[in-house]
């Protein structure tokens, strides 16, 4: 049977069909069940459509000032979010260079029980006039509903177009409250169809250039940028626009102007580059970045796209060259070892050929809390037969992956990460990284590294908790027989 159900899950049988244990003679449209509500009784580990907007999509846009309509709750949740680091830059009339502007700050209405019962858009508006003039070298504002205020119907977009003739600056309203989609990703999918509705086309560039491309769904966590952007400036291409790590407001307003979008997070960030096609004819190519394999395909066929093939070549000969020994280093002290990739979406099926092709792993599992069945498809091709691959799980299940198919180590995000320790698994954050970026050539090293020093890390031979749960039954037997006993310390 393809589908399994694990132990843990007997009082809830539906969750079978969400979990599947690779066979190859499967049909290709053999995949788990997913994009559904997560089914009651389990303990998701799933964020929600306003983490999906704020958290992923706009909050890395380092020039814009983040209002969340919110009791105090989820602007706290809606702060700092991921490594989004920035480089400085300074606004015309500015003060001060906006770095991290992104991070540093984040505003909210405070709702009330009162503005519950009688309406929030008198708070949105004061706090919205409040943030433009605290900030006033923000280049836009953007405000977003959440739970709260999706309930009781305040009418955000009416509240932000008064204020953006009002301030002469873009107010943006993202109308994506938690409840409104079963993952994040309704929150991916609300933030893109919004910024292409109200900001792509409105502004020109400075300058255009034959080799300009937008760089979509890039984010710049712990410096991934970074590492791609000399890449193509030593090929030759200007990244016009990039959504959204890094990124100024006006660069999402004159992303229709580049010859070329290059989708890297294809299930946050497909919808905008296939809008900006249909009405700006600029198309799109799917790329992906994570492994020395998979870059340099990716470089070459960008390169083949623009006629620029030997710059692509020597930009993937000079890094591979570069990082050879490390690579040969890491594959050696990580050959054999078991890992489980649990990532939000298309980490699952970026890296497991990486894993095993470039490091000698073994993917043994592979989770995800949010894709949809185009990337489960690619998740299956992907992976070697018997691979367990688990949409959205719950945490009794995450235990039972550990306990049946003993991972050396986990490839996951930080909710995750703790539980796993208490398992004595080792854990590398996925999401927002150890000590990235782990995008690219240099990127893959530093993720290799970080696997190393963690499955290798001293303090797994210190744990005795294994040691004590095996003692625990025979020492509760001992106590209800009434034997009068002492207990050593080893």
């Amino acid at each position: 049977m393809p589908h399994d159900l694990f132990e843990v899950d007997k009082s809830i049988p539906e969750r079978k069909k969400h979990i599947y244990i690779k066979d190859n003679a499967d049909p290709d449209q053999e995949i788990p069940s997913c994009n559904t509500k997560t089914i009651p009784g389990c303990m998701t580990e799933r964020g929600c459509a306003f983490a999906g907007v704020k958290g992923v999509i706009t909050g890395a846009v380092k020039d814009a000032a983040h209002v969340v309509h919110s009791p105090v709750g989820c602007t706290a949740y809606g702060y700092g979010t991921k490594r989004y680091p920035t480089t400085p830059d300074m606004p015309d009339g500015g003060k001060f260079p906006l770095e991290n502007f992104n991070l540093k700050y984040i505003m909210g209405t405070d709702l009330k029980e009162s503005d519950v019962v009688f309406g929030g858009m008198k708070k949105l508006r004061q706090s919205i006039l409040e943030a433009a003039k605290e900030f006033p070298e923000a280049n836009a504002i953007y405000a977003y509903a959440t739970c709260t205020t999706g309930l009781i119907g305040d009418d955000m977009d009416g509240v932000v177009k008064e204020l953006s003739e009002e301030l002469g600056k873009d107010v943006v309203a993202f109308n994506a409250p938690g409840f409104s989609g079963p993952t994040q990703s309704k929150g991916h999918h609300v933030g893109n169809h919004t910024l292409f509705q109200h900001l792509v086309g409105t502004k020109e560039p400075p300058e255009t250039t034959p080799y300009d491309v937008n760089l979509i769904g890039e984010y710049n966590i712990d410096g991934d940028l970074w590492i791609l952007k000399p890449y193509f400036e030593e090929m030759g291409i200007n990244i016009l626009s990039t959504f959204t790590g890094d990124c100024c407001h006006d660069e999402i307003c004159w992303m229709h102007r580049a010859k070329l979008s290059l989708v890297r997070c294809q299930r946050s960030a497909t919808y905008i580059a296939d809008l900006i096609e249909k009405k700006y004819g600029v198309p799109y190519m799917k790329v992906d970045f994570f492994g020395p394999t998979y870059c340099a395909e990716n470089l070459r066929a960008i390169g083949k796209h623009f006629g620029l093939e030997d710059k692509a070549e020597a930009v993937i000969k000079d890094r591979m060259d570069k990082i050879k020994p490390d690579l040969e280093l890491y594959k050696e002290k990580l050959q054999g070892k078991k890992v489980w990739v649990f990532s939000g979406g298309p980490k699952n099926w970026h890296l497991p050929r990486p894993l095993e092709e470039c490091l000698g792993m073994e993917v043994v599992a592979v989770s995800t809390m949010f894709e949809h069945e185009d990337g489960y498809e690619k998740i299956k091709e992907r992976v070697k037969e018997d691979t367990v691959i688990v949409d959205d799980p719950n945490s009794l299940e995450m235990e039972e992956i550990v306990e049946k198919y003993q991972p050396d180590i986990m490839l996951s995000g930080v909710k995750e990460k703790y539980l796993a320790h208490k398992l004595q698994l080792p854990c590398v954050l996925i999401h927002s990284y150890e000590n990235g970026p782990y995008i690219g050539f240099e990127g893959f090293i530093n993720l290799a590294k970080d696997i190393y020093a963690s499955i290798y890390n001293p303090v797994w031979d210190l744990v005795e908790f294994k040691e004590e749960v095996e003692k625990t039954p025979k020492l509760i037997e001992e106590v209800e027989s009434g034997d009068n006993i002492k207990l050593k310390a080893k």
